[in-house]
């Protein structure tokens, strides 16, 4: 089986295709404002130089949340377009438990959301302890003892995804392209205005 996976949620794009457990290839870059210009661009360029069609795919995995809202959405619409035009399935993942995948031990996975706010959770490895929200940082971490996970605060552990062992754990899942939705976990800026507008 071939597959394809995709995480452009946080502040790192991965991009990789496995075949039959062997991952061909492993792209693993710093996210910036110009990733919807660029994502078809790194797809398209790595399939060419392995060799790679897109009817070669079987299945998408994609991290479709939380994060970034707009790494978020180039991510799912690439993902949604794709399996779409190539009639095959997706299995969305969450940031925070690709996050955590690579580790063997309990940790504490974060996203900066501001304003002292974070999208955390608790995880062993890929087994979800405490669930994915929208929380105080202060109030997450507040208990937890071991090791904190980010991208983006200083003083804590490097996240390390583990594409093989999410998708070993997310292989019978399947959905169709058109119930693929982003994971924010919160409304955007824009809708929260919006909400306190109109009360």
């Amino acid at each position: 089986m071939n597959y394809l996976f995709l995480d452009t949620s946080s502040s790192r794009v991965i991009i990789a295709f496995v075949k039959d457990d062997n991952i061909i290839f492993n792209i693993n870059l710093k996210n910036d404002n110009n990733l919807s210009n660029k994502l078809m661009v790194l797809i398209n360029d790595n399939f060419k130089e392995h060799n790679i069609k897109p009817q070669d795919i079987n299945k998408i995995f994609v991290v479709n949340g939380p994060g970034s809202f707009t790494g978020i959405r180039c991510g799912v619409t690439v993902v949604k377009t794709l399996a779409y035009l190539l009639k095959i399935e997706i299995a969305p993942i969450s940031e925070l438990e690709a996050m955590a995948s690579g580790y063997n031990e309990i940790v504490c996975p974060v996203i900066d959301a501001r304003r002292g706010y974070v999208f955390g959770a608790i995880y062993n490895g890929i087994n979800n302890i405490k669930k994915d929200e929208y929380i105080s940082y202060e109030e997450l971490t507040k208990d937890f003892n071991g090791k904190i996970v980010s991208y983006d605060f200083e003083n804590t552990y490097e996240p390390k995804v583990d594409i093989l062992k999410l998708i070993q754990k997310h292989k019978n899942e399947n959905i169709d392209c058109h119930m693929l939705v982003p994971n924010y976990l919160k409304k955007t800026e824009a809708e929260e205005n919006l909400d306190a507008k109109r009360n």
